[in-house]
């Protein structure tokens, strides 16, 4: 692939892209083709039309869907197993039960937004959703009502502070490419995130689980009727709960303090506690605990806690091959230039730095799906324009995070994300475009909003 160039203009290449989405709706909500099918099929006939070498393609499909699946796999497996253990020692049912005494039946959509949110500060998005989904389904079903109601706002909190809140990678990676001030971007990421999330995860979640009834999933295999009676305390489950959130704050955290060299990162010490925090080793390490905490000290042993383990996978293998086969057609747009395309078409308008910076995060977004990508490659593409500009250091801020606000806009089929949260909440691609897709439009152009005022003000 180092010695091919695209040829096609953006004009062609954008009917293509198109064209491939409209044939990945067409045969998923038309004919009812599986998802998984749907995306390969989607992923080969789109390396074909944009000219992707022959002797090549196969490695790109490949090298999309194993990129992907390297992390997702991982996560949503172990994530899996600790949701698992938490519903069926009964923990889910008793953490739900304290957060509604504690905050009310009417405040518990909010309390478990509010919930996500402080997981959400160190942790990603996928491993944070799939280590809440546990306590929001079992929320869900002691409410009798909507998953949609409860899971997206959980779900819309994760990604506000995934998207614009540092030390997640693209807000970090973008500040490096714009010369910004970490703490500001910091700071103002969440002013930017907190209404953010209030206006399109919380009060969104409410308007569109008014709507659209969804059943809660049996995402973490069938439902026990009847409760343990011997269920963990509020503590133990919160403890466990806490640990993958406190293992990955070790890593998220070191990392940042080595960039700026308040530590040395080549430290033996801290090149330990960063890899113990990262996600897949911190979801393992809380898998144990939880197979001791919730299982074994209940009185689960052997083959009875082996059965609960694997139980758990069933249910997710869906959703992980799906996912996958999202990062192969995300991948096969990446290697086409599609994205790289259109934005520099969009570079070219003279629009204002901020607003162009904007939008082609946004073109980028849709082009080829991961959010971070277009974070990063835009900041790559505007930051010589933003460095022979006389901006201060709060403007500087607020463009990085104007590009953040872009990379979030309308997460679709080439959003391996998209995928991800569809399956685990139980929707079908007709219902996670109108939920999830819409949730992802209206992010970025409240967040967008709220960028432009502090940009116009400072």
């Amino acid at each position: 692939m180092d010695d091919w160039t695209q040829t096609l203009t953006a004009g062609p290449l954008l009917l293509i892209a198109a064209g491939a989405i409209a044939l990945i709706l067409t045969l998923v909500i038309k004919f009812k083709v599986h998802a998984f099918l749907t995306l390969i099929i989607a992923s080969l006939l789109t390396a074909i039309a944009t000219g992707l070498p022959l002797s090549e393609l196969v490695g790109v499909l490949t090298g999309g869907f194993g990129g992907t699946l390297g992390s997702v796999a991982l996560l949503v497996g172990l994530g899996a197993m600790l949701g698992k253990l938490v519903e069926h020692s009964g923990g889910a049912k008793v953490l739900a039960d304290a957060l509604i005494g504690l905050f009310g039946e009417k405040r518990a959509v909010f309390a478990l937004g509010l919930a996500s949110l402080i997981m959400g500060f160190p942790i990603f998005f996928d491993a944070g959703l799939v280590v809440m989904l546990p306590v929001i389904f079992a929320v869900a079903r002691r409410m009798g009502g909507n998953v949609l109601l409860y899971g997206i706002p959980a779900a819309a909190a994760f990604s506000v502070m995934h998207v614009f809140v540092p030390p997640h990678p693209g807000p970090v990676s973008a500040s490096e490419f714009y010369g910004a001030n970490l703490g500001l971007v910091l700071l103002i990421g969440l002013v930017v995130a907190i209404p953010t999330w209030y206006v399109t995860g919380y009060l969104w979640g409410r308007f569109i689980g008014q709507r659209i009834p969804l059943p809660v999933p049996d995402l973490f295999g069938a439902v026990d009727e009847d409760q343990p009676a011997n269920p963990p305390s509020v503590g133990a489950v919160i403890g466990v709960m806490l640990l993958p959130l406190l293992l990955i704050f070790l890593n998220t955290g070191l990392t940042t303090l080595a960039s700026t060299g308040a530590v040395d990162g080549d430290a033996t010490w801290v090149q330990a506690l960063i890899m113990i925090g990262n996600s897949p080793v911190a979801l393992l390490i809380s898998v144990l605990v939880a197979s001791v905490v919730l299982g074994t000290r209940r009185g689960e042993h052997g083959t009875a806690l082996e059965k609960v383990l694997d139980s758990s996978l069933g249910p997710v293998a869906s959703v992980i091959l799906i996912t996958g086969a999202g990062g192969m057609f995300g991948g096969v747009l990446r290697a086409s230039g599609i994205g790289d395309a259109l934005s520099e078409a969009l570079s070219d308008l003279g629009l204002p730095i901020i607003v162009a910076a904007y939008l082609i995060a946004v073109v980028l977004r849709l082009a080829q799906g991961s959010a971070t990508v277009a974070l990063v490659t835009a900041a790559g593409l505007m930051a010589p324009a933003v460095a022979a500009s006389d901006f201060s250091a709060m403007q500087i801020a607020c463009i990085t995070l104007a590009t953040a606000a872009g990379s979030v806009f309308a997460g679709h089929v080439n959003d391996s994300g998209f995928w991800l949260v569809g399956r685990l909440m139980g929707m079908d691609v007709k219902t996670t475009l109108k939920t999830w897709t819409v949730q992802q439009a209206l992010e970025s152009v409240v967040a967008f909003a709220i960028v432009g005022v502090l940009f116009a003000i400072f």
